[in-house]
């Protein structure tokens, strides 16, 4: 069943979906309980998460790719298809080599079958699947398919994931919003397809690659506390390519609508946070090792591993027969000819640099012509995944360049390259390998590429291939890596000859070093590198990311979850539930209740956004404070990290505002009052050590400036590169706190800002002090408001929030702590931003208006009815004077006055 909650989702992201019910066949839900099938549109309590039986007996996991891990074969007489595993399926090679928590976990799987399924065959093959290999496949028209694979995927991602710029139609195309639009519809049709098997509260979902980007968003809306976890298996490219993307904030915002997310490289990683800074403003932090970016109060965390080979499998065809056979049969044809082999095996695309290689090679020969006649460079070229002309003149300039080299260094019964273009059954690449004397992998850019790990295990091989090659039983084991640095397992592989495949005579050299390197070096490489292969396999890295997966997702039911956005832009907040939302009525409605407020305000961030220009206050937050302080019940007071001067400056207008500056340092209860200070008067002596020391860190950071306080010295960087000013700040706040080790100060990094004040102040001690104000003043506040933005207004809350259990409050008070933002605060309460605040305070500021209000009628009806009584009383009198005589005059005159 479609799931009716976002049945319009698809239309705003998309345009002109096709139709749901057209493309999607109806496949069997999967029983939890016996007799009972789980309903997922019925099942589901407001905030998407499930609250129907669960199978609690194994734990599952629900593997999406944009392929099953399953080949289909349509029978000879026409009637019905069989089904095998694909066992080069990485998907099914992380279930099998999982290890021992492989037993506990079932595996089911969701994807595209690569055979096109006639529309009546569906229901069919659909059920066979889930019920013989608990796979669930997604049937996608043609013109769909083709649209969303080799239109968005192939032409748009696939490349610019790879550094290719479309700077023109043939360079990897132009962004075409209808294919966007047909990868949007696709994704979407995966996410029903998980619907239908997902159990939301148990499950973990696991979705892999470039191609399920948006999937996250999906499955987000559904269940607000989905498991979810994504592994990007291409490059991510550097955030100056990643923003030429027009739908580049839509695919972050996705990617980050899951709880894990999985690179093979620090600098893959490296970028897409890079990204998330730049084009979203969010910020990342390492804890105890483990990487996390704070997302609306869930915190995304970041996964650097490299994927394994799956060990079992290799080392299984290493044993069969016919790879002995085939070895022998190479040894036969290079070997025992005087020829040293020398391999490559690439797809046939245009970032696998096989041409570069070819290059390389002739220039080998050219320079070196003691090994022509010896060395043999025998390229594999696997079919090319993608289409289009960049294919096929990759191809041709292949054949050429290979043709060329041999006609010109080649004789009888000797060629240089041997270039074979057709598909190969696995066992007989693994022979390559084995007699292979060294391998080349020169992609010019590439994911991970296992080609340099199947060729180490392979020459590590064993007893049947050693007499295959001749080798007797001690002999040591041997290879050689010539690697590009720009493909993902260049890190992981530290004993390879690392090359830029541009350069092709440092690639050539790199070749030639790699033949003549000692045997006892080629060893001690090879043991190196076969010592990290065989301990971080396939089954190393599922088990790994499983494991991360288990515990970023361990605090889901603690936390409250709802969703905001629309299309896909949507997100959920989750927040502990101790920490909610400050809502208007609640707050106005403790307000107007009680009698003696003090209420705290910070302003950069809290009063006035940290992005404005203009930092001085509008006439509007004006109005707002003379307000609040008009009120005869409130203590109103502005804590800020800026000047004195600066302060008094802008608030001229507001006669009963408390203000404290620096941080507290200075502290006035009123404009004409005079200023105190919170702590003993310090001495800046220390200035003469910092200054110079933030000096430095401003003449090389482009952006940055100094503010010289009285009290304090801050180093800003908001105007500079964010990147650059973050690494600058962590290096300018250990060497700060090295040289003012013995300084009574201490130094601090708050929002792009590192400052230096004394020790001891905070805006703790305002808020201590007010309250303090109140009570000798025989006043027990029955309501505080303290709002802030930052980590120096925790010291804030977390006053007020002690204060609760002195004498300082009453024990009925309303105490608010408020932050502005969702993030992990001292504070109870939020607000989302500047402008929420600003319309809490002209809630409060009308209330207050309002009670002035409502007292002065009150008087003015009070002295109205004094005046018409006096009115009576002097009428009175004047007929008295013309009715009675002037004795009895005389005596009411005197009631009269005495009542006056």
């Amino acid at each position: 069943m479609v799931s009716r909650s976002y049945s319009n989702l698809l239309e705003l992201a998309s345009g002109e979906p096709p139709s749901i019910s057209q493309i999607r066949r109806r496949i069997p839900r999967v029983m939890t309980v016996a007799g009972i099938i789980s309903d997922l549109d019925s099942d589901s309590d407001s905030d998407g998460s499930a609250t129907g039986p669960s199978s609690a007996t194994r734990d599952r996991t629900i593997v999406v790719a944009n392929q099953l891990p399953v080949r289909a074969r349509r029978r000879p007489d026409g009637r019905g298809w069989d089904f095998s595993w694909d066992e080069d399926s990485l998907l099914l090679q992380l279930k099998d080599a999982i290890g021992d928590r492989g037993a506990d976990m079932e595996f089911f799987y969701v994807g595209c079958l690569r055979d096109e399924i006639p529309l009546a065959d569906q229901d069919e093959v659909g059920q066979v699947l889930l019920e013989t290999f608990k796979c669930v496949p997604a049937f996608l028209p043609p013109d769909l398919l083709n649209r969303y694979y080799h239109g968005f995927c192939k032409q748009q991602l696939w490349p610019l994931f790879h550094y290719m710029l479309p700077m023109s139609p043939d360079l990897g195309g132009r962004f075409d919003r209808s294919l966007w639009q047909a990868y949007v519809s696709v994704n979407k049709i995966f996410a029903d397809k998980i619907l239908e098997v997902i159990n939301p509260d148990d499950d973990f979902v696991w979705v892999h690659d470039y191609h399920l980007m948006v999937l996250p968003t999906f499955l987000r809306k559904r269940f607000n506390r989905i498991k979810l976890g994504f592994f990007l298996h291409s490059p991510f490219p550097s955030s100056e390519i990643y923003k030429t993307l027009p739908v580049r904030e839509e695919l972050l915002r996705s990617l980050l609508n899951s709880d894990l997310i999985g690179f093979h490289t620090f600098d893959y990683a490296r970028h897409f946070l890079s990204c998330c800074g730049r084009m979203l403003g969010l910020s990342y932090e390492s804890k105890r090792g483990y990487i996390g970016l704070e997302y609306y109060g869930r915190t995304v965390s970041i996964k650097i591993l490299p994927v394994g080979i799956h060990l079992g499998q290799l080392k299984s065809v290493l044993s069969l027969p016919e790879t002995e056979t085939k070895v022998q049969e190479l040894r036969a044809h290079f070997l025992e000819k005087g020829r040293v082999m020398m391999l490559g095996v690439d797809d046939m695309d245009i970032f696998k640099g096989i041409s570069l290689k070819l290059l390389a090679m002739e220039e080998l020969l050219k320079q070196h012509p003691e090994w022509r006649g010896k060395v043999v460079l025998v390229q594999i070229a696997n079919p090319a995944r993608g289409r289009g002309k960049g294919v096929k003149e990759v191809q041709a300039e292949s054949f050429a360049m290979m043709k060329r080299i041999n006609e010109a260094y080649g004789k009888p019964g000797y060629e240089p390259i041997v270039l074979i273009d057709e598909p190969l059954p696995f066992f007989h690449r693994i022979a390559y390998y084995v007699v292979a004397e060294c391998c080349l992998v020169t992609a010019v850019r590439d994911g991970m590429n296992l080609i340099p790990y199947e060729y180490i295990i392979s020459r590590q091989g064993n007893g049947k291939l050693d007499r295959a090659l001749g080798l007797g039983t001690s002999s040591q084991k041997k290879s050689m890596l010539v690697v590009s640095e720009f493909i993902g397992c260049s890190p992981s592989l530290s004993g390879a000859i690392r090359v830029n495949p541009w350069n092709i005579e440092a690639v050539a050299d790199a070749m030639v070093n790699a033949l003549e390197m000692s045997e006892q070096e080629k060893q001690f490489r090879h043991e190196k590198h076969y010592k990290y292969v065989s301990t971080h396999d396939v089954g190393y890295w599922a088990n790994s990311f499983l494991q991360d997966l288990e515990r970023t997702c361990r605090d889901h039911s603690r936390r409250r979850c709802w969703g905001i956005g629309f299309g896909l832009g949507f997100r959920v907040v989750s927040l502990d539930t101790n920490f909610r939302k400050l809502a208007m009525e609640h707050i106005v409605s403790a307000y107007k209740r009680t009698r003696t407020r003090a209420i705290l305000l910070d302003y950069d961030g809290t009063l006035m956004p940290q992005a404005s220009i203009d930092k001085s206050p509008s006439a509007k937050s004006i109005e707002i404070l003379n307000s609040l302080c008009r009120d005869k019940n409130n203590l109103v007071f502005l804590v800020s990290a800026r000047t004195r001067a600066t302060l008094s400056d802008w608030f001229p207008a507001c006669e009963n505002l408390g203000v404290a500056a620096e941080h507290g340092y200075f502290l006035r209860l009123k404009r004409d009052a005079e200023w105190e200070t919170c702590v003993p008067v310090a001495d800046c002596s220390w200035k003469q050590i910092a200054e110079p020391v933030m000096n430095l860190y401003t003449e090389t950071t482009d952006g940055s400036m100094i503010e010289d306080k009285e009290t304090a010295l801050v180093w800003s960087y908001e105007d500079a590169d964010p990147d650059f000013g973050s690494c600058q700040a962590k290096e300018l706040l250990d060497h700060l706190e090295s040289v003012l080790a013995n300084e009574p100060v201490s130094v601090k990094s708050g929002q792009h800002i590192v400052e230096v004040k004394p020790q001891g102040v905070s805006k703790g001690l305002v808020a201590r002090r007010l309250l303090s104000i109140m009570q000798e003043r025989g006043l027990s506040s029955d309501f505080v408001l303290c709002i802030g933005d930052d980590r120096s207004d925790e010291d804030m809350f977390e006053v007020i929030s002690t204060s609760m259990a002195s004498t300082s409050l009453t024990p009925t008070a309303e105490v608010f702590a408020c932050t502005v933002g969702q993030k992990p605060s001292k504070a109870k309460y939020y607000l989302d931003d500047t402008a929420e605040i600003v319309r809490l305070m002209q809630g409060l500021a009308t209330v207050s208006e309002q009670a002035l209000r409502t007292q002065q009628s009150v008087q003015n009806v009070y002295i109205r009815s004094l005046n018409n009584f006096l009115e009576s009383i002097l009428e009175a009198k004047r007929l008295v004077q013309l009715v009675c005589t002037p004795a009895r005059v005389h005596v009411l005159a005197g009631i009269t006055d005495s009542m006056a």
